[in-house]
């Protein structure tokens, strides 16, 4: 009996994957086609190599943007996994078809407009992908295994490549067209962020206080949420501290503060972004609001 239903949630997980990576291949389509690639404004990774192709050579830009990801999504088998492997070759598949279909479509003129919002609606593409665990870029996959093998960071890896890629754009385009590039890859980023993290971006919060019982009762009452006391000892004092710890959303955040101050003004406060949580009371209080 438990069989069933762990294969109708699997099944459903699947379908759900599918239908958001079907969109933001759409999305990302109609950003790179419609806003980037008639402003000369292009993308970094592969996507962006094979921007820089389509130009030089009128190569049909979904074909090569599948060509030149192909040895990178076979690479992540070992790595990443069959399933990583079948919704990144399905979202790569999709991103060319849409590729075609707004081919032509050219939204602005203004290499501002284009580069400003072409950035935002590419993020928006691309994270809807990312959150469902696929991927256009082989480029990623790639730092994974060069960083173990050389100690590079992911991050320092990709950066790398794309300086490489915003040079080339300097030479094929514009040095003009490479920063306004550049400024499509921050203004991405960030959208991309935001969708990763969603709306209802939470934040892990640590109170150092003598009064620690008063507040985290006042806390699990006014709230109703879910805390945690820590042992800890002062650094100067050497003196045993009590340290409430809970996970809230930003909405409850201002109010939390509030509570605290009325019972301890001098009370310590720490606030830190929490980018997912699983489990326990938290998700099922923030799903709520």
């Amino acid at each position: 009996m438990t069989k069933q239903p762990k294969k109708k949630r699997t099944v459903f997980k699947l379908l759900k994957s599918l239908f958001f990576i079907t969109i933001g291949a759409f999305i990302t389509a109609f950003a790179l086609e419609s806003f980037l690639l008639p402003n000369k404004v292009i993308d970094g990774g592969i996507i962006g190599i094979s921007m820089i192709v389509n130009q030089l050579t009128h190569w049909n830009l979904g074909l090569l943007i599948i060509i030149l990801n192909t040895p990178f999504i076979l690479l992540a088998f070992k790595k990443m996994g069959k399933m990583f492997v079948f919704l990144t070759a399905y979202a790569n598949i999709i991103l060319a078809f849409a590729l075609n279909i707004f081919h032509h479509y050219k939204v602005t003129n203004d290499i501002t407009l284009a580069t400003v919002f072409g950035g935002i609606v590419l993020g928006i593409g691309v994270g809807l992908i990312l959150k469902n665990e696929s991927s256009l870029d082989g480029t990623e996959i790639l730092s994974l295994l060069v960083s173990k093998k050389f100690g590079c960071s992911v991050g320092e890896f990709i950066m790398g490549i794309n300086v490489f890629i915003y040079l080339a754009a300097g030479k094929v385009f514009s040095w003009e067209s490479a920063m306004y590039s550049i400024l499509t890859y921050f203004i991405a980023s960030k959208v991309i962020d935001a969708v990763m993290e969603g709306l209802n971006s939470s934040k892990s919060v640590r109170i150092i206080s003598d009064d620690a019982g008063l507040i985290g009762n006042a806390l699990i009452e006014k709230l109703d949420i879910s805390i945690t006391y820590l042992k800890g000892i002062g650094g100067y004092s050497g003196q045993d501290k009590d340290i409430i710890y809970c996970v809230i959303s930003r909405l409850e955040l201002p109010k939390m503060i509030e509570i605290t101050k009325e019972i301890d003004s001098h009370a310590f406060i720490s606030v830190v972004d929490v980018h997912e949580t699983y489990g326990g009371r938290f998700r099922k209080k923030i799903d709520k609001i």
